[in-house]
Formats: structure tokens, sequence, C-alpha cells
């Protein structure tokens, strides 16, 4: 097993996996409804939907990528932990009500209601290929891939390589039967109690390795900080070097550009928090609208941790492998690994739990998309198309069934497809993939919602040309737009994915408002929308978008201001968070509740948790 895990490694490794299986077996075995086995019989406290929402998104993608990206390009990466909290937002306040009112198993169930079943099936089918595919293979990939290296010995090997000047050069690759063993085994353990206990299972499972993956992540933070001389001699080393602790990288930068983030990785945020099955299907699960709301609210907290124990702990990393190992190249996907044998005292048992928190990682993922996957199949699917007589012991068997199909699916293309030995940052480039999908699905979502005079045809329309435009729009930027030297200085030779779904999102909301208005309106249908479901008067949503906009437009003065340095960055995080909080006070107090307290009023974490993430916009500047 090599030099890292030890005997004691081993006990701790093996006694953390074996104890979240038995949890997860134990909650999940009396699954007698289709309500039970999909929806945890809509019995999950806040604490659960946190622990779920947070354990499903965050997975070894994230702990190993994160690092990785923080490593190879910066801090800039925040911005997925940062703008994910105005995408939590958009679900608690947005998209949530109208989901909890339906009483929906799916959120194609919405679409279904709102347009018609093109727009129903177009969804599962695009769901399950970015569940099934684009998230639960590279998942498998990651994990294996990390476990080989912490495994060491036999599951690592040393490979030499001559290049034509005659140089010899070595670097470790990951044995491939090591890797495919490790692939299976996540497959088997991930699938056994989320076929049985369904999504109560998931959802305690997901909380426990939630709790593993914390204590890993900070643990390996604290020991690579601890390194190198602790945070403040970092941001020394930062200052005095390549400067990676800031949040903004120019606008035609290849991966990371700031006007991306602002933009196109807001709109993915607001389609992966707002209408993406596999994370919304767990506030469905929670028992009271108020356990949802908060549940939510607090893996937003959870996630202001990530740029701090991991892409930071990356910025760190890369100061160090400059001490440590100067003449060493590190490919972004090993730093995580190498961070542990570096820093990480072998023999107590340290090794062992933060391996554990890795495949807590992987596990919470996989899991969670084998569930939701197999709960669209079993709904939108079976139940609609194939037997629509299903009792709940059929539905069950059926989603059972397909977890077992998408797991060796998975299982095999991350065997036989993707290389173990990849130096790619592969976070960005499963985002990447995953938004060819994804912009049609939010622009159908997003004005179904607030738009009464959006159309079946148009819903229908909008998901199908969604895809269609997002190869459209990079084929003609990179073959005619880019190649214009004023257009690349600004944007670069190749359109980033970030810019390329700001593009799709617009022409999709032609397509959406030029059908619309060109075809019938379903005077029935046109009832489900934010407004009438959610139980809101019309003014509250032209307050909403005034707050929001008069905001937008107040961030961007102070953006300026801070690129003048007239403010310190400093200042400017002050001034932008008292702004935050001062729009939630005074959302509170327009629209008092009849019972509850200020400080029991959901929306007043919600301040706080956005005025923190206002806050660190600015400040790391």
């Amino acid at each position: 097993m090599g030099d890292l895990l030890q005997p004691l490694d081993l006990v701790f490794f093996f006694a953390a996996l074996i104890f979240a299986m038995v949890v997860g077996l134990i909650a999940g075995r009396k699954e007698e409804t289709s309500e039970d086995y999909f929806l945890a019989g809509k019995k999950i406290p806040w604490w659960g939907v946190a622990g779920s929402i947070y354990g499903s998104n965050v997975s070894a993608n994230h702990m190993v990528g994160m690092m990785g990206i923080g490593f190879s390009i910066g801090f800039a990466q925040s911005h997925f932990e940062l703008g994910a909290i105005f995408g939590l937002m958009v679900l608690c306040y947005g998209f949530l009500p109208v989901y909890r009112k339906l009483n929906v198993f799916t959120l194609s169930e919405y679409l279904r209601q709102r347009y018609d079943e093109r727009s129903q099936i177009s969804y599962a089918i695009i769901m399950v290929i970015i569940m099934a595919v684009v998230q639960m293979v590279p998942g498998l990939y990651i994990g294996a891939r990390s476990v080989c290296v912490l495994m060491g010995g036999d599951a690592v090997q040393q490979v030499s390589t001559t290049a034509d000047d005659g140089e010899t050069t070595s670097k470790n690759e990951v044995n491939f039967n090591y890797y495919v063993g490790f692939v299976i085994a996540l497959a088997v353990i991930s699938a056994s109690y989320t076929i049985f206990g369904g999504l109560k299972a998931v959802v305690w499972t997901d909380v426990i390795q939630s709790v593993l993956l914390l204590a890993a992540g900070i643990l390996v933070a604290i020991l690579v900080f601890r390194e190198i001389g602790g945070w403040g001699a970092m941001m020394a080393a930062d200052r005095a070097g390549d400067e990676k602790m800031h949040l903004y990288l120019p606008m035609n930068h290849s991966q990371l550009p700031w006007t991306g983030v602002f933009t196109g990785l807001m709109a993915m945020h607001c389609f992966y928090w707002g209408t993406n099955q596999f994370i919304v299907q767990r506030a469905l699960a929670a028992r009271s609208d108020t356990e949802a709301k908060l549940g939510i609210i607090a893996a937003g907290f959870l996630k202001l941790l990530i740029p701090f124990f991991a892409i930071a702990a990356g910025v760190a990393a890369y100061y160090m492998f400059q001490q440590r190992l100067p003449d060493r190249a590190i490919a972004p996907d090993t730093a995580f690994t190498e961070v542990v044998k570096l820093v990480v005292p072998v023999g107590y048992g340290i090794v062992g739990l933060i391996s554990a928190g890795l495949i807590g990682a992987i596990l919470s993922s996989i899991d969670s998309m084998m569930n939701s996957a197999a709960t669209i199949v079993t709904v939108d699917i079976y139940k609609r198309y194939i037997n629509p007589k299903a009792s709940d012991q059929q539905m069950i068997r059926t989603g059972r069934l397909s977890i077992i199909a998408f797991v060796l699916v998975a299982a095999l293309m991350a065997t036989f497809i993707l290389d173990p030995n990849s130096e790619k940052n592969f976070f960005l480039q499963i985002v990447d993939y995953q938004n060819y999908l994804t912009p049609g699905v939010l622009v159908a979502f997003a004005l179904g919602m607030l738009w009464k005079r959006g159309t079946p045809h148009a819903g229908f329309a909008t998901i199908v040309s969604g895809v269609f435009f997002s190869w459209l729009v990079e084929y003609v930027y990179n073959n005619h737009l880019g190649t214009q030297p004023a257009i690349a200085e600004l944007f670069g030779k190749e359109l980033n994915f970030f810019h390329r779904v700001v593009g799709v999102i617009l022409l999709c909301c032609v397509i959406y408002i030029a059908t619309s208005l060109l075809t019938k309106q379903d005077e029935e249908k046109s009832r489900l929308t934010w407004t009438d479901l959610g139980g809101h008067e019309p003014n509250t949503l032209k307050h909403l978008f005034l707050a929001l906009f008069g905001s937008i437009g107040f961030f961007a003065i102070l953006g300026y201001i801070a690129y003048l340095d007239v403010l310190s960055p400093s200042l400017c995080a002050i001034s932008g968070a008292f702004w935050t909080l001062a729009v939630f006070v005074g959302a509170i107090k327009l629209h008092p509740r009849e019972s509850g307290t200020f400080l029991t009023d959901d929306r007043a974490w919600s301040g706080l948790l956005c005025a923190l993430a206002v806050f660190m916009m600015y400040y790391f500047y």
C-alpha cells in the first residue's frame, strides 16, 4: 500500500467508509412508497438539506480540482463559490416556492405543466446525460486517480521518456490496473446503499461525508499554510511573486475572464442551483418550506469555506512546490495528493482520515446523481409513458434497476475513455461540457416563471435550440470573429465558455419571445408563474428587480472606484457588505411576516450570507 497509508490510517479509512454505508442502509431500510424512495418522505430537517446539498455539490472534482486550479491559475477560481450564493438565492426565493407549491418529484414535471410533454422529455434526457455521463464519470475518474496516488507503491509507477535531444525525464503515472480496481470499488460502494435506501440513505450519508470532507479539507489547508509560514507569509510571497490571490483576470483570459464570471458564470449558477434536479431534489424533500430555505442558506455558508481550504490552499501549494520541488512539473489535478505526501505526518491515522474525506466527497456526489437520474427515469419516462398505472413497488424497482444501469455505464466510461494521467484542469472541462446543454433549459424555466405569455411551443423550441446555438456560437467565433485582431484582443482568439453561454442565452431569449408571440397562449398554463404560484403580488416582483438592478449599479460603481484606487479594497468590501445588508433589511421591513422575529427570519440570514460573499469579491480585488 506504499508509505503513506499505515495500519492506523487503514483502520480509520475503512471504519469511516463502513460507518457511512451502514448508516445509509439503516436509514433507508423502510422505503415503502415512491415518495419515501425518491423524496425521503418529505421529512428531511434543514441541517439534512444543508449537508446533502453541500455533499452533492462538493465532490472530488471540487476537493482535488479546486486545489489544482488554485495551484495553476489562482484565487480567481473562487468565483465558482462566491457566485453560487446568487444561484442559491435564486433557488430559495425564486424557483423553490413554485416547485413546492406544485408538489413535484422532478423539475421536468414543472416543465410539463407549464409547457407540454416535449419540454418535459427534453429536460429529462439532458439531465440524465449530465448526471450519468458528464458528472458521474469524472467523479469516478478523479476519485480513483487520487486514491491510487495516495495508496502509492504498485498503484503508481515511474515512467521514463527520452526526448529528441537525448534528455531523459521521468514522472509518476497511475497503474492502469489499480485505477480500474478503484473505479469499480467506488462504483459498487456508492451504488450499494443508494439502490436499497433511496434518497433518505443518500441524504444521511451525504451529511456524514460532508463532515469528513470539511475535516479533511481544512486539515490539509492548515498543514500546507503552516508549511509556508501561515496566511500572512503566503500573501507576502504572492505580492512579491505571481499575484495569484486576486479574483479578477483579464477579459481575454482563456479560462477565467472577469467579464465571463459576472455574466455567463452567474447564469450557469442560476441553472445549477435553481433548475438542476440532483441539487433541488434535496430541497423538495424538506419537511417544510422554511426548513428547505434554511437548509439552502446553511449550505451557502459552507460553500464560502471552499475558497480558503481548497483554492487558497492551492495557491499556498504553488509557493510550497517552488521551495520544495523547484525542478519538478506538477499537473494541476495531482496537486492535492502531492500536498498530502509532503505535509501530512505519516503513521498517526491522519492520511486515513483525509483519504476517507476524499472518498466521502466522491460518494456523496455520485450517490446523489444516481438517485436523481433514477428519479427522472422512473417518474418522467417509466411512469409517464411505459406504465402509467405503476404501483409504488414497481416504481421503486425501476429506480433501482436504473441505478444499476447508470453505475455500469459510468464505470465503463471512466475506465476506457478517460486518461488517468491527464494533466488538464479537469474541473473546468466538466463545467464546459455541461454547459453545451443547459442555456436553453435555464431560459425556458426563467421566462416561463416570469412571463405569462410564454407558450408550450416556445419552451420546447428554446430547450432544443440552446444545444444547437452552443455549437453554432462557438464555431462562428473561433472560425470568424476570433480571427479579427480587435475582437481577439478583447475576448481572445478562442471563445471562453462563459462568454459562449452569454451569447447562447441571448439567442435563446430571442427564440422564446418570438415563438411565444407567434403561437397561441394557453391560459391555464400561463397561470403557473412565480407571482401566481408563489402567492406574490406583481409589485413584489417589481420591487425585487428594482433592488437587484439598483444593487448591480451600486456594485459596478464601487468596482470602478476600486479599479481607480480611490478607495482601498477593504473599504470597498465594507461598503458593499453594508449595502447588501441594507437591501435585505429593507425587504424584511417592506414585507414583514406575521410570525417570528428578525433573527428567525430566513431573509436575515440570507442577507448575512450575501454580504459575506460581496465582501470577499472586493477584499480580494
